[in-house]
């Protein structure tokens, strides 16, 4: 495994005929982090993932692994791994002869397929047909093929669709461990709540365009809010804004964002300010992530 393979989109845009796909697409996934991909179904996830991986061609811009694009990399198999649907395999092959036929186009050691049998959990059902898997179980075996030449990146589109609670969780431990071990993990959902523990980075995309690209944290940041009135609203204000917090008027009270609401009633005890009122009125993560991505306008299409 060769470590330290970052996944960069640079200014990529896409257009299908009248429908441009993809508006100036930039974003990096870093070595060491998950990232997650997110946005509503037809925002434009697949088609950048596809072309990360040399599947379509941009218009315009620039998807590289590693500072290559995918036909330019020597064994593309051991660099960057990837699953983009769990509807690929045929029906009446086993999960292991689907990996077998993997291993020898990609120049593989066979071994190597029942080492990812067990590591994703269908050790026991290898030699089974396809056809009689769950979709749970296609997505592990599609995460299988992802792992089998050991790569350094690992490029997932939906990765939790049709998996129960324990596999979700299970899947959440896998990914993590795998960015700890340096690797870079991408990969793309329309929930945020599925992923929201899974992931380090978050690039939300809506109709083709980023609309917010950081850290878990910075986007958890801009959700808390607090909400507090004090007979003399003036001085609270001014101590909240010295204390580094925002601070508007709203519903005949107080909001104050960027500090919490103990520290807010800590700086109304200190300037000796009585309070009539502090509640924290912060809005869930969920609800931001709603925000950004809804209200999606009438040309936006399954991409």
């Amino acid at each position: 495994m060769t470590l330290a393979t970052p996944l960069t989109v640079d200014s990529l845009t896409k257009v299908y005929g009248d429908l441009t796909a993809l508006r100036d697409v930039s974003f990096t996934a870093q070595p060491g982090r998950v990232t997650g991909f997110l946005g509503p179904n037809g925002a434009g996830k697949t088609s950048t993932l596809r072309i990360l991986l040399g599947l379509n061609r941009a218009t315009a811009g620039t998807a590289l692994v590693d500072g290559q694009r995918y036909r330019e990399l020597e064994h593309p198999a051991r660099r960057v791994g990837a699953s983009l649907s769990a509807d690929v395999f045929h029906p009446g092959r086993s999960g292991r002869a689907h990996l077998m036929i993997q291993a020898l186009a990609a120049g593989i050691d066979r071994r190597r397929v029942d080492t990812v049998l067990d590591l994703v959990g269908l050790a026991a059902a290898g030699r089974r047909a396809v056809g009689g898997y769950s979709l749970g179980m296609r997505q592990r075996l599609g995460l299988a093929g992802a792992l089998l030449g050991d790569p350094s990146a690992i490029v997932l589109d939906e990765p939790i669709n049709g998996l129960d609670p324990d596999g979700i969780r299970w899947m959440r431990s896998l990914l993590r461990s795998l960015a700890a071990e340096g690797r870079t993990v991408l990969l793309s959902s329309h929930v945020l709540s599925e992923v929201q523990q899974t992931v380090d980075d978050v690039v939300v995309i809506r109709a083709g365009r980023i609309i917010a690209d950081g850290t878990l944290e910075s986007l958890e940041s801009g959700t808390r809010r607090v909400r507090v009135d004090a007979d003399d609203r003036d001085a609270l204000a001014a101590a909240a804004r010295r204390a580094g917090g925002e601070v508007a008027v709203g519903g005949g009270a107080l909001v104050v964002t960027g500090i919490d609401a103990v520290r807010v009633g800590e700086i109304a005890r200190d300037e000796r300010i009585a309070l009539r009122h502090l509640s924290d009125d912060s809005e869930s993560l969920e609800d931001v992530f709603l925000a950004l991505t809804g209200d999606v306008t009438g040309d936006e299409v399954d991409r």
